[in-house]
């Protein structure tokens, strides 16, 4: 048996006889929070500014440690609440990123993170706590290097998310209750940074099962000209047949063909 193998939740055997658990050194677990949302037309990222050494007046990502009696998702979902402001987090979707285990990303002392990407749609503003002096909703690229190896992880959350986008519903997560095509396809063209052609999204997405489902009652008004907006939400497949690739709108010269 290897050092720690059978120690979960509910085992009460005793270490085997002449097992040292001071023979490894300690280490922490924490975890820290991609947290992103669309406003504005923009992709953002929730970023917290340090009050405290390391890297104090540093941004970074929210996140804390994971307490003694504590799983890693329960440790984020409790950071989400305290530095978003929201009251109940448990709808909001979050997905574990990877571990991040490097010896030196902390300078205190030697720190193993848990990541997690966490998307939020039409969040309110945040709230500092803990050592965060601030936190703020900063568009992706408006920020200096953040601190530890957050930049990394950030990069790594919108990666994940943008491949997730292709073959699963996952844009709706970005999404209010009830949201158009028109506000689906921005969530697409946001976080692939690319144009897409509305008539070719609206019959992609419409024709792939279970991916939205339509709303009765009357449509909302878009706000520009023209029949108003029918409203969807949320349809009942996590997964795309056929995936939804991200092709960018075709370009045009200045006669209006396709080259």
């Amino acid at each position: 048996m290897t050092a720690g193998a059978g120690g979960g939740p509910g085992n009460t055997a005793r270490a085997p006889e002449g097992y040292d658990k001071h023979a490894f050194e300690p280490f922490a677990v924490t975890v820290d929070l991609a947290v992103l949302t669309v406003r504005d037309g923009a992709l953002h990222a929730l970023l917290v500014r340090r009050g405290q050494e390391p890297y104090a007046g540093r941004w970074a990502l929210p996140g804390g440690f994971v307490l003694p009696r504590e799983s890693a998702e329960r440790a984020a979902r409790r950071e989400l609440a305290e530095e978003t402001g929201l009251d109940d987090v448990s709808g909001l979707h979050l997905e574990q990123l990877r571990t991040y285990s490097e010896p030196d990303r902390d300078p205190r002392m030697r720190v193993v993170s848990v990541a997690f990407a966490a998307l939020v749609p039409d969040p309110p503003e945040p709230r500092g706590g803990g050592d965060a002096a601030e936190a703020r909703w900063v568009p992706l690229g408006g920020h200096g290097p953040l601190a530890f190896d957050h930049d990394r992880i950030l990069a790594d959350a919108r990666d994940r998310v943008g491949a997730k986008l292709e073959y699963t519903s996952l844009a709706t997560a970005f999404c209010p209750p009830e949201f158009t095509l028109g506000e689906l396809q921005a969530v697409y063209e946001t976080v692939w940074g690319v144009g897409l052609d509305r008539p070719n999204f609206r019959r992609k997405v419409l024709a792939t099962p279970g991916f939205v489902a339509p709303l009765d009652g009357a449509p909302r008004r878009t706000g520009g000209r023209g029949k108003p907006a029918a409203l969807y939400r949320a349809g009942a497949s996590a997964v795309l047949h056929p995936p939804l690739l991200r092709t960018p709108r075709a370009a045009t010269d200045p006669e209006g063909q396709t080259p």
